[in-house]
């Protein structure tokens, strides 16, 4: 017989089930991330060619590509998608409901 296993739903933020602090902005990042790595893959792009594009180092993009890209701004992450050739665009809007602060998601457009 089976052991009986417990389950628990999670949010939408796996950085803020597991805790971490800033796990909005982790969540942004990762996202920003992934949509790099998405771009260097149907690119076919090694990882020393990624990281000509992006200005940085293969090692570097090996980091940053296994999840270790706190060292790295929003703001940069916006840059390396630009260098990817694509737009970034920051648009603001109300927060539906109630009080609490807005939030900043990432919803990437492929062409």
């Amino acid at each position: 017989m089976k052991p009986d296993l417990e389950i628990e739903v999670g949010s939408d933020n796996i950085f803020a089930d597991l805790g971490f602090p800033d796990a909005e902005m982790r969540l942004l990042k990762a996202r920003i991330v992934s949509e790099i790595y998405q771009l260097a893959t149907a690119r076919k792009c090694s990882q020393a060619q990624t990281g000509k594009t992006l200005g940085i180092s293969q090692p570097e993009v090996s980091r940053l590509f296994r999840g270790h890209f706190d060292e790295y701004s929003v703001e940069r992450l916006m840059n390396f998608l630009t260098a990817f050739g694509r737009d970034v665009e920051i648009v603001s809007r109300p927060h539906r409901g109630t009080r609490k602060p807005g939030k900043i998601t990432f919803k990437p457009v492929m062409a």
